[in-house]
């Protein structure tokens, strides 16, 4: 079985998460992919939905997709979501993985160098990188890039941050979410 798992705040998962993670699964010959929604991001410390909603949401964009699920690892172990201690547990829970892949976003991976641990996370694992557009490799170090897989999938400008944004001045988020999400959003006044 080859895995890879694609870690986040996922506030809200969207069509881009759908998407990338379907061409992740291409791209890697994966069998599947895991969704590791955080329990508090540390650069997100306020404003994010609850860790229920959250899972909800997750819930709904990954039901009748065999090849997606979702893991609580992160929401079990609580208090501040730092990757390294993902991977540590990963590493533990999923002894049978012959390598641990990693999924971010290339907005993410801008800071990994700010990241708990960069290093050690580069050695345990290996970070597989969705593009999105403007992205260049270059304005990361090469001690990072040169670690770091980049995949090549379609780059893709759809974020959750934007879609909240989109919330909180009234616009439509209709070809951003699914029908399901944009319906509990609005039934939870998310």
């Amino acid at each position: 079985m080859k895995t890879c798992f694609f870690g986040g705040t996922f506030d809200p998962p969207h069509i881009g998460h759908l998407i990338v993670a379907e061409y992740i699964m291409e791209w890697g010959d994966f069998d599947k992919v895991i969704f590791i929604p955080s329990y508090k991001p540390p650069h997100k410390l306020e404003n994010i939905s609850s860790v229920y909603h959250r899972i909800n949401m997750l819930k709904i964009i990954i039901k009748n997709k065999s090849f997606f699920e979702f893991s609580l690892i992160d929401i079990e172990r609580k208090g501040i979501t730092y990757t390294i201690d993902t991977i540590i547990e990963l590493k533990k829970k999923y002894v049978d993985e012959k390598k641990i892949f990693f999924l971010v976003g290339s907005d993410s991976i801008l800071d990994f160098h700010k990241w708990k641990n960069y290093k050690s996370i580069l050695n345990s694992c290996q970070i597989v990188v969705a593009p999105r557009p403007k992205f260049k490799i270059d304005k990361i170090s090469k001690d990072i890039a040169t670690k770091i897989i980049v995949a090549d999938i379609p780059m893709l400008d759809i974020s959750s941050s934007e879609i909240n944004k989109r919330l909180k001045k009234n616009l439509s988020i209709t070809n951003f979410v699914t029908k399901e999400i944009e319906d509990y959003i609005f039934s939870n006044l998310l």
